[in-house]
C-alpha cells in the first residue's frame, strides 16, 4: 500500500527555495513573496488566511504544503525578565531557546542542533550528547515562538526581538545549509528584516565552514575561544585539536575581509576559576588578539551539576578585564542572566535522545522533559 507524500513545510524555505517551490508546481515566482509575507510578517499558519492568494492556489497548497512550527512544551520567565522555552522537535527530543532583555535590546539565543557533538568541557549542552541537526523550519520556528509570546504577531516590532544569536544548543556550522537558510529569512525584507549586524553566528572554530560561510553570507561572527593557547584550548574545546588557534584566527580575518565594512568579530571567553582566568592568560590573550578586529566578551562560567568547574571570582574577572582593556582590546563582561531558570550561557540542555551515548558518562543535569505539559 502506498503512503501519501509528506507535505512540504514552507516555514523554513528561504526566498530562492520558496521561488523554486512555486515554479516546481507551475506557479509564478512572485507567489513566493506573497506567501512569505503571510508566513513571516502576518504569522499565519493556514493558507485560508492568505486573502490575496487565489482560492485555487490555496487549495493546491493545502494539499501539498504546510506551515508548521515546533511545539512549545514549557515556558519559563526569570526574575530578571529572561524568557526560556523548551521546544519539542520531531522525534521527541527538545531544545531550549532563550530571550534576554537588556533595555531596548532583546536578544534571542537560538539552537541549531539537538544536543552538540563537540563536547566542550565547560558546557552542559555537550554533556547531553547529540541527536540530530535541526531543520531550517525548526530554527526559524524558534524566532516565531519568541515573537508570538508578546501577543499578536508583529515581527518588526523592536520591543520583541531586536537581535538573534546562534549561540544556543549545537555548533551552527555543523548544520550549515539549514542555518544559512534560517539566517537569510531573519534578514529578508519580506520576512523579519533584521540587519546583518543584528544576526550573529557563534562557532567553536570549524575553519573550513567559516570560509564557506564567507562565500554566502555576511552575518556577524562570534568565536567561542575560551583559551589563549592551544594546550589549554585542546582541553576546553576539543575541536581545537583539528583546527588550532592560528588557523581559527586566520579564517576569522579572511571572513572579516570579505565583509568589507569594518566589521569586527566577537571573541567569547568563559572565565573558569583557576583554569583560564589568571593574569598570564589575560596577557597572552592580548597578544593573540592584538591584530584581529574584535571585541572581547568575558563570560563568568555558569555552574551546572558534575561540571567540575567553578565560576571565576569577581576579583579575578575584574583583573582580567583590566589587563585586556589596558592592552587595547575592547572588553565587556557579560551579565549573568536567567541562571535561576537554567537559561544562562552554557546551561542549555533541553532533552536529548543521545545517539553518541556520551551522556551516559555524566550524571543527568536536568529532569526528563518529555512528559511536560504545554507551556
Amino acid at each position: 500500500m502506498s503512503t501519501a507524500a509528506a507535505k512540504v513545510n514552507l516555514l523554513g524555505l528561504s526566498k530562492p527555495k520558496l521561488e523554486a517551490f512555486f515554479e516546481s508546481i507551475g506557479e509564478k515566482k512572485f507567489r513566493a513573496t506573497q506567501v512569505m509575507k503571510w508566513i513571516h510578517q502576518a504569522g499565519v499558519d493556514s493558507f485560508d488566511d492568505m486573502t490575496n492568494v487565489s482560492k485555487a492556489l490555496r487549495a493546491k497548497l493545502e494539499a501539498i504544503a504546510e506551515i508548521r512550527e515546533p511545539e512549545v512544551v514549557l515556558e519559563d520567565i526569570s526574575s530578571d525578565g529572561t524568557r526560556k522555552w523548551v521546544i519539542r522537535m520531531e522525534g521527541g527530543s527538545s531544545v531550549e531557546t532563550v530571550l534576554i532583555p537588556d533595555g531596548e535590546r532583546k536578544t534571542l539565543c537560538v539552537s541549531s542542533q539537538v544536543g552538540c557533538s563537540l563536547n566542550c568541557s565547560f558546557c552542559s549542552t555537550g554533556k547531553q550528547g547529540f541527536n540530530r541537526n535541526l531543520t531550517a523550519a525548526e530554527i526559524i520556528g524558534q524566532l516565531r515562538v519568541a515573537i508570538k509570546s508578546f501577543g499578536p504577531f508583529e515581527p518588526k516590532d523592536p520591543r520583541r526581538v531586536t537581535n538573534v544569536v546562534l549561540m544556543g544548543m549545537g555548533e551552527p556550522l555543523m548544520n550549515f545549509e539549514p542555518v544559512v537558510d534560517a539566517m537569510s529569512l531573519m534578514m529578508e525584507d519580506n520576512a523579519y528584516g533584521l540587519s546583518k549586524r543584528r544576526v550573529t553566528l557563534s562557532t567553536a572554530g570549524l575553519v573550513p565552514a567559516i570560509d564557506q560561510l564567507g562565500e554566502v553570507s555576511d552575518v556577524s561572527l562570534a568565536l567561542s575561544l575560551h583559551a589563549p593557547n592551544d594546550e589549554l584550548r585542546n582541553e576546553l574545546v576539543p575541536l581545537n585539536k583539528r583546527y588550532p588557534i592560528s588557523e581559527l584566527m586566520a579564517a576569522t580575518r579572511r571572513y572579516l575581509d570579505r565583509c568589507n565594512d569594518k566589521r569586527v568579530a566577537t571573541v567569547e571567553y568563559t572565565l573558569i576559576d583557576g583554569v583560564n582566568d589568571r593574569p598570564e592568560h589575560a596577557h597572552e590573550l592580548v597578544a593573540l588578539l592584538r591584530d584581529l578586529p574584535c571585541k572581547l566578551n568575558l563570560i563568568p562560567f555558569n555552574p551546572f551539576p558534575n561540571s567540575g568547574y567553578r565560576r571565576a571570582k569577581k576579583a579575578a574577572i575584574e583583573q582580567f578585564r583590566s589587563i585586556t582593556t589596558r592592552g587595547g582590546v575592547i572588553t565587556t563582561v557579560r551579565s549573568t542572566r536567567g541562571d535561576d531558570i537554567d537559561a544562562a550561557c552554557g546551561q542549555l540542555v533541553g532533552q536529548v535522545d543521545d545517539r553518541t551515548r556520551r551522556s551516559q558518562k555524566y550524571i543527568p543535569v536536568k529532569q526528563d522533559l518529555s512528559a511536560a505539559g504545554p507551556g
